[in-house]
């Protein structure tokens, strides 16, 4: 018997970052949209487990020991309900890996939904939840997908509506960034100076609700995109080739380095899609819309 579950990437259109808490987490009003690039991990019975492999896209970068939030996740079920976790994951990658988009947070939502399924736990969506808030911030939006509100460090997620269908589109970086090492470029470039308290933008919210592709992109932010910027300054180059082909809007995806360009509609999105490509500023782009499903038995 083996278990496949297919969990999203999210885009974040509004990431506002407060100051560091006493924890070293910063609060945040984080946006979340998740958009139909999609990871797979199936779950299989293994003695000895976990035990991770991967395919796809960077599997090579990815960590196939205890330190893979996927490991972490059926460590973390078994122990709960005292189980041996004793299963073979897979994780089939199309996520950028350390691109910002939540690869690893989706590959520990998928393999939570995917054991569960596979040991007939019965958890509740709450404790699934409760789990996803221990491995990671982004965790419980990869289960959940969608769009919502998450505050706290990202954790606590308040659904919201979305009015329509938006299209996007995803340029690879040709190197990954590291989300701690962002956060404390961004401590660095904001030492001295009063940070405001994270809120949402109702603008945004309002065009989120009402599909509005031209108000969204009017209202979009990312309080890291300078931090990613300032380590990975090449980005500016994508961005503006991004911009160049008719995006909307452009912005570095969460901690980066992926950038996401909004579209007024498919076409659009092809075309900035083949131009970016064509420009040499990244390794790869890929068309998606959003909002996607969460973390989906298939």
């Amino acid at each position: 018997m083996s278990v496949t579950v297919r969990v999203p990437a999210k885009v974040n259109v509004q990431l506002a970052v407060g100051a560091a808490r006493p924890d070293g987490f910063h609060g945040l009003a984080n946006v979340f949209l998740a958009v139909g690039l999609y990871d797979e991990i199936t779950a299989t019975p293994s003695a000895g487990g976990p035990r991770i492999t991967c395919s796809g896209p960077d599997a090579a970068e990815v960590p196939l020991d205890r330190t893979n939030l996927a490991a972490r996740a059926a460590l973390a079920l078994a122990g709960r309900y005292g189980l041996a976790p004793d299963v073979h994951l897979h994780i089939t990658k199309d996520i950028p890996v350390a691109g910002g988009m939540a690869g690893g947070s989706a590959d520990g939502a998928g393999a939570l939904l995917a054991c569960d399924a596979l040991w007939g736990t019965g958890a509740s969506r709450a404790e699934l939840l409760d789990i996803c808030a221990e491995l990671g911030s982004d965790v419980p939006f990869s289960l959940v997908g969608g769009a919502a509100l998450g505050t706290g460090r990202g954790e606590r997620l308040t659904p919201l509506e979305v009015g329509g269908t938006f299209h996007w589109v995803f340029a690879r970086a040709a190197r990954g960034l590291s989300t701690p090492a962002v956060f404390r470029e961004f401590d660095r470039l904001t030492e001295g100076l009063r940070i405001p308290e994270p809120v949402a933008s109702q603008d945004l919210l309002d065009a989120l609700a009402k599909g509005d592709p031209e108000a969204l992109a009017a209202t979009v932010s990312n309080d890291l995109q300078p931090a990613a910027l300032s380590l990975f300054p090449e980005l500016a180059d994508t961005l503006a080739a991004g911009r160049a082909a008719g995006a909307l809007t452009a912005l570095v995806s969460g901690s980066g380095p992926t950038t996401a360009f909004l579209a007024t509609d498919a076409t659009a999105a092809e075309d900035i899609a083949r131009a970016l490509t064509a420009s040499g500023t990244c390794r790869s782009a890929r068309v998606a819309t959003a909002p996607a499903p969460g973390a989906t038995l298939v």
